[in-house]
């Protein structure tokens, strides 16, 4: 039951988004794309993406830790 709501909130949520988008250009993206901006701001989305990632797998090691931990004791 919960994935089938979950599969018509994630449609109805794809739907919009895709009415959300217009064929005219950002003019704000345009700027950043002529000046060459817009790799430095990829590149810090990257970063922080693949910080984020890395702080999300060094906290499921330690949460993996603690358990083996408590395991032990018990």
């Amino acid at each position: 039951m919960k994935k089938i709501f979950l599969l018509i909130i994630m449609s109805c949520f794809n739907f919009l988004v895709t009415f959300a988008q217009s064929n005219n250009g950002v003019e704000m993206a345009t700027g950043l794309r002529s000046s060459g901006k817009i790799y430095v701001v990829v590149i810090v989305l990257l970063i922080i993406f693949i910080g984020f990632i890395i702080y999300l797998f060094t906290i499921d090691r330690r949460i993996g830790k603690l358990e083996n931990k408590d395991k032990n004791i018990k």
